[in-house]
């Protein structure tokens, strides 16, 4: 492997993305998720159920995406779509308990990626969340951190 104390810090990052998400998935798919699963759940269960259109613009992808993603996590029992009763051309999509589940077991998976590499998941967590915020507001985009709904609600 070539010297990575000479990278540059995007390499570096971009890298490690890749191996992350790469050791990820592979979890991932015992559970029968994917990356792009655990953020459609994500949002699912931080803003509630949403048009799919509303889905695949807050994740920034196509409609066309989002509606693969969720066909796998609908075969899984994760979401339900239903008609929307305002828009009958519009499908309303919901996070369920067993999607709930996987999100929780999803966390869990993606603990254990990081558990052989000695770092301070948290600490990374943070740095990673300033450099997100911290680009994004460069190029005019805001970013929130929302928290998950609380099912009763």
């Amino acid at each position: 492997m070539p010297d990575i104390r000479i990278w540059p810090t995007g390499r570096l990052l971009s890298t490690a993305a890749r191996l992350v998400e790469h050791a990820w998935n592979e979890k991932l798919g015992d559970i029968g998720l994917t990356h792009a699963g655990v953020i459609a759940l994500d949002v699912l269960a931080a803003s509630g159920p949403m048009t799919q259109a509303s889905l695949a613009q807050i994740v920034r992808v196509q409609a066309q995406t989002i509606g693969k993603t969720l066909m796998r996590l609908e075969a899984y029992g994760y979401v339900v779509r239903q008609r929307s009763q305002s828009d009958r051309r519009s499908q309303v999509v919901s996070i369920t308990a067993a999607g709930t589940s996987a999100r929780e077991d999803a966390r869990d998976l993606e603990r254990s990626v990081l558990a052989n590499a000695d770092v301070d998941t948290d600490t990374l967590r943070t740095e990673l969340q300033a450099i997100v915020r911290g680009l994004a507001a460069r190029e005019g985009e805001t970013t929130h951190v929302a928290e998950p709904r609380d099912p009763g609600s």
